[in-house]
């Protein structure tokens, strides 16, 4: 069965194709009947350029040159039937159609191989972002996990904004954080940064130890390659997130980033009080400013919600900035997945559609233990 659907698959293709091309085939046998019918004052030939015109745009250069023959042909059936071909109207009329589609030809082979271009482009654009975000898991620990990313480039599927997990004795420890700037100029630190959390997250180390970590290899990282005037330009907010397996407890380290939200079963929202330390990268000792472990309740059933700053400052045309608590109030009992696709299709419909700045969100739900919750009722909406 399996090739016969991968067979169906490559038709479709060509199916489109030729219903669209019944188009300007279309065209050109209307003009040719309608120009033999009118008076011989009246050249509605020079249009039959329209259909060898619109092919392009849905096929490539040996269509539209058969397509373009066509409309020749009908050119030229059209002043055997009014006057002879060999009058001068007639003979300009051909040879600046044929001079036409010839242009058109080429126009479509150019156009065609820049579109091969483009595609492989994209291709080796779409690997290397999946080399630096891998996807987080659906599982991992006692944590069921979803995750949102909207790029603010058009064509990028990853900007300034980053996430990782990571399974460390016994618990799970996750990092969100947004580098300074947006779409792919910024890629290269968080490539970076995911790449220092990767390789210390494993380490037996504190939240603070490990933020200390981070901190010194941005700073390296900018002093090998920033300007002196330049110093202190770069830097990025993260938040440092440990979930023990069997302790019903989140701990955190948020170096300048936003906090998350603990939704609890019966649309209740609370937003953690955290003690941020400075972003990384915008002092050279991290370890002066004494990062601060903050430690809350995390129960079975509950979600934990990560997000960036791009979501909490999208604006709409208004203005004002999505209300993400309020609006994530109402989806507290659903699953993570559910909860991304809520969070997907409210952003951006508050957005009108486009982010002004990389957007990232991460549902962690730990999984009940003994029973299922079911959904309450109410809509409050709780912060502390």
């Amino acid at each position: 069965m399996a090739p016969r659907f991968r067979r169906a698959g490559r038709r479709q293709p060509w199916q489109s194709v030729h219903a669209l091309l019944l188009l300007p085939v279309t065209l050109i046998v209307v003009i040719t009947v309608v120009d033999l019918r009118t008076p011989h004052d009246i050249h509605l030939g020079p249009a039959l350029v329209i259909a060898p015109a619109l092919t392009p745009s849905f096929a490539g250069p040996r269509t539209t040159a058969a397509v373009g023959a066509l409309a020749v042909v009908a050119q030229i059936f059209i002043g055997v039937n009014h006057g002879g071909i060999g009058t001068t109207n007639h003979v300009v009329q051909i040879i600046t159609l044929s001079v036409l589609v010839v242009l058109t030809i080429l126009y479509s082979a150019l156009r065609e191989r820049r579109q091969a271009q483009l595609a492989q482009v994209r291709t080796v654009a779409e690997a290397a972002q999946h080399v630096l975000m891998w996807p987080l898991p659906e599982q991992i620990g006692t944590l069921r996990i979803a995750s949102l990313y909207l790029a603010a480039e058009d064509e990028a599927q990853i900007g300034g904004d980053l996430y990782a997990t990571t399974l460390s004795e016994g618990s799970v420890r996750v990092l969100i954080g947004d580098v300074r700037g947006k779409g792919l100029p910024a890629i290269g630190e968080a490539a970076l940064l995911l790449g220092a959390f990767r390789e210390s997250a494993h380490r037996h180390m504190p939240l603070a130890d490990l933020a200390t970590a981070l901190d010194q290899s941005i700073t390296r990282y900018a002093a090998e390659l920033d300007a002196p005037e330049e110093a202190g330009e770069r830097f990025a907010t993260a938040l440092l997130v440990e979930i023990p397996d069997h302790d019903p407890v989140t701990r955190m380290t948020s170096c300048g980033h936003p906090p998350p939200l603990l939704l609890s079963p019966g649309h209740v929202v609370t937003v953690p009080s955290l003690h941020p330390s400075p972003p990384l990268g915008v002092h050279g000792d991290i370890e002066s400013m004494e990062p601060t472990l903050d430690v809350f309740s995390f129960h079975p059933g509950d979600t934990l919600l990560l997000y960036t700053d791009g979501v909490v400052e999208a604006r709409d045309e208004r203005g004002r900035f999505y209300p993400l608590a309020e609006r994530v109030a109402r989806w507290t009992d659903d699953s993570p997945e559910t909860l991304m696709h809520h969070l997907r299709r409210d952003l951006l419909a508050h957005a009108g559609g486009r982010l002004g700045d990389d957007a990232a969100l991460i549902a962690l739900h730990r999984t009940p233990t003994d029973r299922r919750r079911h959904h309450s009722r109410g809509d409050t909406v709780r912060q502390g």
